[in-house]
């Protein structure tokens, strides 16, 4: 068996549960090594094998596992974040189904969760935003046309960016275009949940100066939309869900049906 893990945005305990059960379990541990934290590692099995991924292609990975497998042993393939987000996982589960082997997933708390955390931020304010967008500039890696930045933009809703702190320049003159004001709130979170994490407050129009003057070229999440205004400048409503007068399956608000104020 397999078992793909998230390892959560960096910090050691920030695995969950399950997660850190199957490292202590595992027989061999392919991880990344360029982004997990090495700590998570001391859990491991004295005899367990290790492989850091950053070195190795999906043909290498995959050699691995089938050996694994073959000798009866249990193999966990640790993946940054939740593996479910630009996380590669998909090439390996195909080839995996083609080689007869078993997998399963174990989620992980993403780093966007951590960025947010990190910002003290709720994604989804009341009349101000109640979607987020994931996604990442085009590099090396295509996007599709119908998913540019300048795209999304238009909608003007909270916009997470993974995989986009070398294109900033790029990025801003696409949020622009787009329909987000050059004044709208942005945030740089390097290395969300890490030691070393490092939050740095800007506006779209200021992202790449940003960067450059606090010398972050990778491994940083960019933030971007009005809910960065944060309590009332942001002019959000508050919860219904907890308002004295709403009325819910389990209390009885104060205001009846029909009533105005």
């Amino acid at each position: 068996m397999v078992h793909f893990v998230g390892a959560g945005p960096g910090a050691w305990d920030l695995i969950t549960v399950r997660g850190e059960r199957l490292l202590r379990e595992a027989d061999v541990i392919i991880y990344a090594g360029s982004l997990v934290n090495k700590e998570l590692l001391q859990v491991k099995k004295e005899d367990c094998a290790v492989y850091d991924s950053a070195y190795m292609t999906l043909e290498e990975v995959l050699k691995v596992m089938e050996e694994a497998e073959k000798g009866g042993k249990m193999t966990v393939r640790l993946h940054t974040g939740d593996p479910s987000l630009y996380g590669a996982i998909k090439e390996q589960m195909d080839e995996l189904d083609r080689r007869g082997i078993s997998y399963e997933i174990c989620p992980g708390v993403s780093s966007f969760s951590g960025a947010a955390a990190a910002l003290k931020l709720e994604y989804t304010l009341p009349e101000v935003s109640q979607s987020v967008i994931i996604t990442r500039m085009e590099g090396r890696t295509k996007v599709p046309e119908k998913e540019s930045i300048r795209s999304f933009a238009a909608h003007r809703a909270t916009m997470v960016l993974f995989l986009s702190t070398g294109l900033l320049k790029e990025l801003t003159g696409e949020l622009l275009a787009g329909g987000y004001p050059k004044d709208t709130p942005a945030a740089i979170v390097y290395k969300a949940s890490w030691p070393e994490e490092a939050v740095y407050r800007c506006t779209v129009e200021t992202l790449a100066a940003t960067a450059e003057a606090n010398g972050v070229t990778k491994t940083a999440l960019i933030v971007v939309g009005d809910v960065l205004e944060g309590g009332r400048a942001a002019g959000y409503e508050r919860s219904r869900l907890y308002d004295p007068e709403f009325t819910t399956m389990f209390r009885e608000g104060t205001k009846k049906d029909g009533e105005t104020n």
